[in-house]
């Protein structure tokens, strides 16, 4: 009874007009080897800081599925994805992990690009991506982000899981122990470039980084575009390396409220350096490109400070 009555009092309080009533952001994130949970983790702290009342917490996750499905649970204030799962979840495409469209989905920002990072140990030898036919692959966690992003470059270069020796469905970290322990012969990973994990790999371990040519990027089609891995972002990769790239994007829900998105946009594209300082990731993060390929709608407060910033919303706005 006593219990009953001090909640009671507790949440009397919290709704006392001159008492604020504290605004809870959970962080959905990705493993912890990735990039998605230092950017994460930097975010919060952003939060904390900036965003009066508020009390933010960051969640491991499997990623970009996960993270999109518990927000239309409402399970979370704010979710790193990729940007073909968003375009999966809005649609309802169950075979990407995605059983009814996930219509509650808003759209906050485009931030940094993922790049596809196809990495095999020198004593495989895999040169190429026909080279893996018949060798032991980890393209992440299941229906993650990654294993999705790995199903459509395979299938660009004509091959299928079928056509590999041995197939793994397991995060960043755990791919990366078992090729140390020579177990696998290579990971794919999409990722920011320098993302810990491979780092960690490149220094254990004789590596090659695979090349995906612009002509496979071209038939996936969008939402992969061209890019390039520099030179020297892992130990023994010495010359830039073609790839797929695909844009990541931070997503909420139309449970969120207006202000809260509002300050939540404006604490991250008004503090860049801090998030860079994160991760290296976070240098691509640029204002103008806030917008660009959004595939949902906006939430009204990312919205309401695009506009204050002279940004063109796009067309589903």
């Amino acid at each position: 009874m006593r219990k009953t009555i001090l909640a009671a009092m507790a949440a009397a309080a919290m709704m006392a007009p001159g008492i604020a009533r504290a605004d809870f952001i959970n962080v959905l994130t990705g493993g912890t080897s990735g990039v998605y949970y230092p950017m994460g983790v930097g975010m919060s702290k952003l939060f904390g800081e900036k965003i009066a009342g508020s009390r933010p917490s960051v969640q491991a996750t499997k990623a970009s599925v996960e993270n999109l499905n518990l927000l239309q649970q409402g399970k979370g204030e704010i979710a790193f994805t990729l940007g073909d799962s968003v375009i999966s979840a809005w649609k309802g495409e169950a075979e990407a992990g995605f059983p009814a469209p996930l219509k509650k989905l808003r759209g906050i920002a485009a931030i940094y690009p993922n790049y596809i990072q196809i990495v095999a140990s020198k004593e495989s030898g895999i040169k190429t991506l026909a080279d893996l036919k018949g060798k032991r692959l980890s393209v992440g966690a299941p229906k993650s982000g990654t294993e999705l992003n790995a199903r459509a470059i395979l299938a660009a270069a004509g091959l299928a899981y079928k056509d590999l020796g041995k197939v793994e469905y397991l995060p960043f970290a755990e791919s990366v122990e078992l090729m140390k322990n020579r177990q696998l012969d290579a990971t794919l990973q999409s990722a920011g470039l320098g993302v810990a994990s491979i780092r960690d790999l490149s220094t254990s371990v004789a590596i090659v980084m695979v090349e995906v040519p612009p002509s496979i990027v071209d038939k996936a089609g969008l939402p992969f575009v061209q890019g390039a891995i520099p030179p020297n972002t892992y130990t023994g990769q010495t010359s830039p390396v073609s790839t797929a790239a695909v844009m990541n994007y931070l997503v909420t829900h139309e449970g969120v409220s207006e202000k809260l998105v509002y300050e939540m946009t404006k604490s991250i594209f008004e503090n860049l350096p801090s998030l860079a300082a994160a991760h290296a990731a976070g240098r691509a993060i640029r204002l103008e490109n806030a917008v660009n390929g959004m595939a949902i709608p906006l939430h009204p407060g990312a919205a309401k400070y695009f506009t204050e910033k002279g940004i063109k919303l796009p067309a589903t706005n």
